[in-house]
């Protein structure tokens, strides 16, 4: 049996997040160039921050390790575009998980201001997240076009395929965010998770190579399959777990509303303790 009052919430949520979307917009735009402002590279460095990661991390798993994913004809460069596409879905989580804790406690001067729809501060904190993931993405094809040689047709099922993504950051960002006010040591604690949870993704090898017997735990990590199907529809030419995404979508899309609700709840505190 449906809950129709947990679903006029949702319901509600949604509409009242739209009709924000111009107050996201600038804020977002505010956000990204904020970033770089003062800086003698300015905006260059989005595009230099992945390329030097890249660089990084392929000589030190890719030339020292020899990590490879028994690919046919897999090159190192190849092995390189791998680890770059389940870099550049894993860093949305990181940006949003690492920035959230404190959005709050950087924005007092918003908690003041009674009109002010404090939930949208998580939605600009994605949008930049997403920004930069844009950026990774068009580095990403170009680089797979000369590399491969070419770009699957599957590159347009992307976007379902961050669906689950974008709703389990936003719920988490919500969650965290009003967190955050109350429990200052929290953003200490995701910072040693995020790490973790870098190693604990298939992100710098294959999943084969995991044992089967510890394999249960990748099972619960949900960033493992939205990584693995980025790859797959980004240089396979492979469609995504269709399964997965259906099931990830509605947990995400729980976790969005539950992250929604307590951000709302816990609010009415904000002033108090600020």
């Amino acid at each position: 049996m449906v809950n129709t009052g947990s679903v006029s919430i949702s319901v509600l949520t949604v509409e009242r997040l739209w009709s924000h979307r111009e107050l996201v917009r600038q804020l977002t735009i505010r956000e990204v160039l904020a970033r770089y402002r003062g800086s003698y590279l300015g905006i260059l460095w989005t595009f230099l921050n992945p390329l030097i990661m890249l660089s990084v991390f392929t000589f030190v798993f890719g030339v020292v390790f020899q990590s490879r994913w028994n690919r046919p004809n897999e090159s190192t460069a190849e092995t390189a575009l791998i680890f770059f596409a389940g870099l550049s879905v894993f860093n949305v989580f990181v940006e949003i998980a690492t920035r959230a804790p404190t959005l709050i406690l950087v924005n007092t001067n918003y908690v003041k201001r009674v009109v002010f729809p404090l939930e949208v501060l998580p939605v600009v904190v994605l949008g930049s997240a997403l920004f930069h993931f844009l950026i990774n993405l068009v580095i990403l094809l170009l680089a797979a076009l000369v590399v491969l040689g070419y770009l699957p047709w599957t590159v347009i099922l992307l976007p379902p395929v961050l669906v689950p993504l974008v709703l389990l950051c936003l719920g988490m960002s919500w969650f965290l965010a009003a967190l955050g006010v109350y429990v200052r040591d929290i953003g200490q604690l995701i910072g040693l998770l995020v790490t973790a949870l870098m190693f604990m993704t298939p992100i710098f090898y294959p999943l084969s190579v995991v044992p089967e017997g510890v394999r249960f735990i990748y099972a619960a990590n949900p960033l493992g399959y939205i990584v693995e199907d980025a790859r797959r529809v980004l240089l396979w030419g492979e469609v995504p777990n269709w399964s997965w995404m259906l099931v990830g979508s509605l947990i995400g899309a729980l976790f969005a509303w539950l992250g929604y609700v307590w951000f709302q709840k816990a609010r009415r505190g904000f002033a108090d303790v600020l």
